[in-house]
């Protein structure tokens, strides 16, 4: 699978979570507010064939006033091996003026709640990573 379909997929996943906790399309034609990624980072694993059918689990890292950290996992469904990883930081954003502004009260909280569910669930090494070379150490 191209690069591209994974970044796709995992779009899609983030805005099955979006919609779950109400920023929606309707949040966003009404508010003329969304989530923007500001940042992302996605290792890749494990190739994924044609034709594969795949999970992607979701977990809430953090959120505050106006950030959102999210985790996903995509796994080949069968088998249950991990294919990608990508970690994602949103930030909710006024569309008319493109500035970042505070999560509705409501939304807020039900982003804190699934934070606390999920926090039992964190345990991949694949989070906060950085891409680079380890330096080496010369004596």
């Amino acid at each position: 699978m191209n690069v591209a379909y994974y970044v796709l997929i995992f779009d899609h996943a983030t805005d099955v979570l979006l919609d779950f906790v109400g920023l929606n399309e309707k949040y966003r034609n009404i508010t003329s507010k969304s989530v923007f990624v500001v940042e992302s980072h996605i290792p890749y694993a494990q190739e994924v064939l044609e034709g594969a059918k795949i999970e992607i689990e979701t977990l809430v890292l953090d959120i505050d006033d106006k950030r959102l950290h999210v985790f996903m996992t995509m796994r080949e469904a069968q088998s249950g091996v991990t294919a990608a990883t990508i970690e994602i930081m949103g930030l909710h954003v006024d569309l008319n003026t493109r500035k970042s502004t505070p999560f509705p009260t409501q939304i807020k909280l039900e982003l804190s709640q699934l934070k606390e569910k999920h926090s039992s669930l964190i345990q991949s090494s694949q989070i906060g990573r950085q891409v680079g070379f380890k330096k080496l150490i010369y004596n």
